[in-house]
C-alpha cells in the first residue's frame, strides 16, 4: 500500500508523498523526468552539504540514468521505458528524501523554485504494469515481444506478474514470471523461491496441470524440508487438465482485431473507393479562399476527417494550458462520475479562451453547426495501455503504433494523424442514438497520444440539421 504522509522540507522545492497520479498520463511522467533530472543536475554540483564526498559519489551516478534523452516525451514514447522510468523516480526521490543533508545546499536553495515535486505512489507502479499487461491482452504480445526495445530485470517483472496475477490474469502472471526466472541474478530482490511458488500457482490457476506440477517439483527440490510445496505436488499428482499455458489465446473481440489492424478485406475495398475534397462548408466566407481537407471515412454512417484543423502552435498552446489541470479521467455510470480501469487517462476541460475559441470556430465552420450549445474542449493525455471510448476528436499528435479509434459495429478502424479531426453523428435525425457509432479508443503500443474532444449538442442544430420523424433516419 502507497506510503500517505506528507515530507515536506521547508525550503522552496517541496518532496512529497501525494495523491497525484502518474500513470494515467504519459505527459504526467514526462514532466516529472524533467523535474527530476533538473532537481539531480542541481544536487550533484553541491558543494556545501555534509557528507558531500559520498553525494557526489551517489548522485553522478542517478543522474547519468536520465542522460539518454533530452526529451522527455521521446522517452515516453516506450511504454516499457516509461514504466521502468515511473519506477526509478519513485526510488531516486526517496533517496533523496532520505538524504537530509542534500538540504543544506546552497545552490539547491537558490536555484529551486516553489513548486511540489511529488513521489510516485505504488499504485502508480501497478497501474503502469497493469497497462503494459493490457498492451498484451490486446495486441496478442508475449514479454520478450513487448519489451525487444527495452528489457526488464527480474525484480520489474517479477512486479508487473504479480499485478497480473492480482488481477487473475494467470497466463500473462505465469509468463511475466518465467521472464523474471531467466533474468535472476544475485542482485534481484526477488527470489528464486518466491518465482517457483508463484509460477506454479499461476499454472495451476490456468489449468495446465503437468506445467504446475513440474514448478512444484522444482520448488520441492530447493527446498526438500517445504511441506507446503510437498502438499501441492501431491494435489496436483490427482488432478488432470493441460490447456496450453505457453500460447496465447487467438479469440479476439471486434474491438482488439481492429485495434491490431485486421481489417475486413471487404471494408478496407468499400473505404477505397470513398473520396476526399476541399470543402467550403456550404459556402462558409472564411472557406472559400482556404477551403478545408475533408476526406470521408466512411459513408454509412458518415465519418469524416478533416485534415489540418488545428495548427502546431495551437496543439502546443492547448498542451501546455492543460499541462497543470489535468487529473484523472472518469466515466459516468448509473449518475455519477467514477474511476474505471475502462479509462486510463488524464484530461481537463479547458475554459473559455482566445485559443478555444478559435478552434471551436473552424470546428464550426467545417462542421456548419452552432457551437452556442457545445462544451468546451475536453484536452486528454492517455496513460500507459490508456484507452478509452466515445465523440468529435480532434487529434494532437501522430502515434506511431495503436491508438486507432474503431468502430466495432461496422468494422472500421480511424487512424490518429496529427492536426486532424474525426466527426460524426451519434444521434439519428429523429433524436434516437445511433448504436452503430459506438466506438472505442485502442491503447497506444509506441508513442504518446493527445486528443481534444468537442461534444456538440443537438438544441441550436434545428436549421442545420433539420429533425425527421422517420423511424430510421
Amino acid at each position: 500500500m502507497a506510503i500517505k504522509e506528507l515530507t515536506v522540507f521547508m525550503l522552496c522545492f517541496w518532496i512529497a508523498y501525494a495523491g497525484h497520479e502518474f500513470f494515467s498520463s504519459t505527459d504526467q511522467i514526462a514532466q516529472l523526468y524533467g523535474k527530476t533530472k533538473e532537481l539531480l543536475k542541481v544536487f550533484s554540483q553541491c558543494n556545501d552539504a555534509e557528507n558531500v564526498e559520498t553525494i557526489k559519489s551517489v548522485l553522478p551516478n542517478l543522474l547519468f540514468s536520465y542522460s539518454d534523452t533530452e526529451n522527455p516525451e521521446e522517452a515516453m514514447r516506450n511504454p516499457v521505458a516509461a514504466y521502468r522510468l515511473l519506477r526509478q523516480m519513485r526510488n531516486d526521490l526517496i533517496y533523496i528524501v532520505n538524504q537530509p543533508d542534500l538540504y543544506q545546499c546552497k545552490k539547491y536553495q537558490n536555484e529551486s523554485d516553489t513548486k511540489l515535486l511529488e513521489i510516485p505512489q505504488l499504485e502508480d507502479l501497478d497501474g503502469a504494469a497493469s497497462g503494459l499487461i493490457r498492451l498484451q491482452e490486446i495486441y496478442k504480445l508475449h514479454p520478450e515481444d513487448i519489451t525487444k526495445e527495452t528489457s526488464l530485470n527480474a525484480d520489474e517483472a517479477y512486479n508487473v506478474g504479480l499485478v497480473a496475477y492480482d488481477e487473475e490474469k494467470f497466463q500473462h502472471a505465469f509468463l511475466w514470471f518465467l521472464y523474471s526466472l531467466d533474468r535472476l541474478t544475485e542482485y534481484a530482490t526477488t527470489t528464486e523461491e518466491e518465482l517457483l511458488r508463484y509460477l506454479s500457482s499461476s499454472v495451476y490457476h490456468f489449468g495446465s496441470l503437468s506445467v504446475a506440477i513440474y514448478f512444484s517439483q522444482e520448488l520441492l527440490n530447493l527446498d526438500p524440508s517445504n511441506d507446503e510445496a510437498r502438499a501441492q505436488l501431491n494435489r496436483l499428482l490427482h488432478l488432470q487438465s493441460n490447456p496450453d499455458i505457453f500460447t496465447l489465446n487467438t479469440e479476439s473481440s471486434n474491438y482488439e482485431t481492429l485495434c491490431r489492424g485486421e481489417v475486413d478485406e471487404r471494408i478496407s475495398e468499400r473505404q477505397r473507393a470513398l473520396s476526399c475534397r476541399y470543402s467550403t462548408g456550404g459556402g462558409n466566407p472564411r472557406l472559400m479562399y482556404a477551403p478545408v481537407k475533408e476526406e470521408v471515412e466512411w459513408d454509412e454512417p458518415q465519418i469524416i476527417r478533416y485534415h489540418d484543423i488545428i495548427s502546431d502552435r495551437e496543439i502546443e498552446f492547448l498542451k501546455n494550458i492543460s499541462r497543470p489541470q489535468l487529473s484523472r479521467s472518469e466515466i459516468y455510470v448509473s449518475g455519477n462520475n467514477k474511476l474505471s480501469k475502462l479509462r486510463v487517462s488524464q484530461s481537463v476541460f479547458l475554459g473559455e479562451s482566445p485559443e478555444e475559441a478559435r478552434v471551436s470556430q473552424k470546428i464550426a465552420d467545417a462542421t456548419g453547426l452552432s457551437m452556442e450549445s457545445a462544451e468546451t474542449l475536453l484536452v486528454q493525455n492517455y496513460g500507459i495501455g490508456g484507452a478509452f471510448e466515445q465523440h468529435i476528436d480532434a487529434l494532437m499528435n501522430d502515434v506511431e503504433i495503436g491508438g486507432a479509434t474503431v468502430f466495432p459495429k461496422f468494422g472500421v478502424a480511424v487512424q490518429p494523424k496529427k492536426g486532424s479531426a474525426v466527426f460524426w453523428y451519434n444521434l439519428l435525425r429523429n433524436g434516437e442514438v445511433n448504436w452503430n457509432t459506438e466506438h472505442a479508443g485502442c491503447p497506444v503500443l509506441v508513442g504518446n497520444k493527445w486528443v481534444a474532444n468537442k461534444w456538440i449538442h443537438e438544441i441550436g442544430q434545428e436549421f442545420r440539421r433539420p429533425c425527421s420523424l422517420s423511424d430510421w433516419e
